[in-house]
């Protein structure tokens, strides 16, 4: 089959590939993946294809969550150093998330943190049951009737 340019598929893609299938027992799902990496057995590709989608949804945590459109500043120090707050902050939250009771959804999470941020709360407490109605102090000094 040729193509616009007029060269064959065979041309472009010289290199043989192979189709790799693996059943998955997590997801109970077959994973499907075409490499022209020859030498590697099915497994090797598969888990490095499975690690490669984390680092996938872990940037796109921090696009969605952090709402972060731009860099503020434009020199490369600087976004540097928004990149690395940016790691640092999604990092922290994964890590609240992991250890709360609460089967937080990570953007559920990430907003009332937000919503609670200048709140005095036990973090941990608040993270383990979030909707816990506060009750008021105890009244130590009952004032008299005066007249």
């Amino acid at each position: 089959m040729k193509d616009h340019t007029g060269s064959s598929q065979k041309e472009k893609f010289a290199k043989k590939i192979r189709r790799d299938a693996l059943w998955e027992e997590e997801n109970e799902q077959t994973i499907v993946g075409i490499t022209n990496q020859r030498s590697w057995i099915a497994n090797t590709i598969m888990e490095l294809y499975k690690t490669t989608w984390q680092v996938e949804i872990f940037f796109g945590d921090i696009k969605q969550q952090l709402h972060i459109k731009s860099f503020i500043e434009t020199s490369e120090n600087a976004e540097m150093i928004q990149i690395w707050i940016a790691l640092i902050t999604i990092l922290i939250l994964k890590a609240l998330k992991a250890q709360a009771k609460h089967p937080w959804y990570l953007s559920n999470l990430v907003a009332f943190i937000r919503l609670n941020l200048f709140m005095k709360v036990d973090l941990h407490k608040w993270l383990d049951n979030p909707f816990v109605k506060k009750q008021p102090p105890p009244n130590k000094y009952i004032q008299g009737v005066l007249f």
